[in-house]
């Protein structure tokens, strides 16, 4: 375990370093976001960056992938979801055709995960309960890509939840994932946002946002089907509570649902005139309350889970007002 510290100091390096190779390459091939009506950004940026992050998570990752099935898996399926995103960066990928890869790296992640558990703790039959985690898993991964809209505030959630996961490791190793798979994404994180903070330099983009919400909602469900299935609500409550409000109100309007926009919590706060670093580190600070209410969650989830909830509905709130 004394290398894990050292190991991480490499990860957050090398993701400096190959940010920078990466955001240099689309800054020379003019790779940009250009602002829309729909946009939160003011100027054209780079967007690609995730390359650079599934690329140095795929390094820390090749080593504990052989000796780990479910990593392997989460790898493999996050490179593939990267290629396909990132075509659907350059070009738009019809929706069918994302949903279908999104559904294959799904089943091919809860095949390893089969012998982990329950995601609804035995309360349903299996081939039910395994529909369901093939569905909340691949909502995860499109929210996830959904709540990426300013500057900053899909690496913090990143950061969050790997955060999280890897103080679980360390507190409950049997039911957290190994602490090098958190680590390493934490390191990560850490490295990409020098040049996702606001003002961004650089964006995720799909190529990062869909591996990232494949493999952390991976994890997540990982840590739920092994009986902490609280922490597993808690640590990405936030993401989880704009991105779902939201949809249910465009439903409601029979809007489409796949269509850019600019409803979520996060967006409003935005178009109001709050700055991107004031929305990014208020989620930040909601963010590192729900670990602590994660951690305290054993035992006695009700009362963290209702702390939870009432802390980021009050953040969403001051989001809008």
């Amino acid at each position: 375990m004394e290398w894990l510290f050292p190991a991480f100091i490499s990860s957050i390096a090398a993701s400096i370093a190959v940010t920078r190779l990466v955001l240099n390459e689309l800054k020379r091939r003019s790779i940009l976001d250009l602002p829309n009506q729909r946009s939160s950004h003011q100027h054209p940026t780079p967007r690609g960056g995730g390359i650079a992050v599934v690329a140095v998570i795929a390094m820390c990752w090749s080593v504990p992938a052989l000796n780990s099935p479910i990593a392997a898996a989460l790898l493999v399926g996050g490179v593939l979801l990267a290629f396909l995103s990132w075509i659907d960066d350059l070009r738009t990928v019809k929706i069918i055709v994302r949903l279908s890869a999104q559904f294959a790296a799904v089943i091919l992640g809860l095949f390893f995960l089969d012998n982990e558990g329950y995601l609804l703790q035995g309360l349903a039959p299996k081939w039910l309960d395994r529909v369901f985690a093939a569905l909340v898993w691949v909502w995860f991964i499109n929210l996830f890509n959904f709540m990426d809209g300013i500057d900053g505030i899909a690496s913090i959630e990143t950061m969050i939840i790997s955060f999280g996961l890897a103080i679980l490791s360390i507190t409950s190793p049997s039911i957290a994932p190994e602490p090098w798979l958190s680590l390493s994404i934490l390191g990560v994180a850490t490295g990409f946002l020098k040049s996702n903070w606001p003002p961004a330099k650089l964006f995720l983009g799909d190529v990062g946002s869909i591996p990232l919400g494949y493999i952390l909602g991976g994890l997540l469900l990982l840590v739920a089907m092994r009986g902490a299935w609280q922490v597993a609500l808690i640590l990405p409550l936030y993401f989880l509570l704009d991105s779902t409000i939201t949809l249910c109100r465009r439903l409601l309007r029979l809007e489409p649902i796949w269509r850019a926009h600019k409803e979520h919590f996060y967006q409003q706060a935005v178009s109001a005139g709050k700055s991107h670093a004031k929305v990014t580190t208020a989620v930040a600070i909601l963010g590192l309350a729900l670990v602590g209410l994660a951690h305290l969650s054993f035992g006695q989830p009700f009362f963290p889970i209702a702390a939870a909830i009432t802390l980021t509905v009050s953040l969403m709130m001051w989001m809008v007002k």
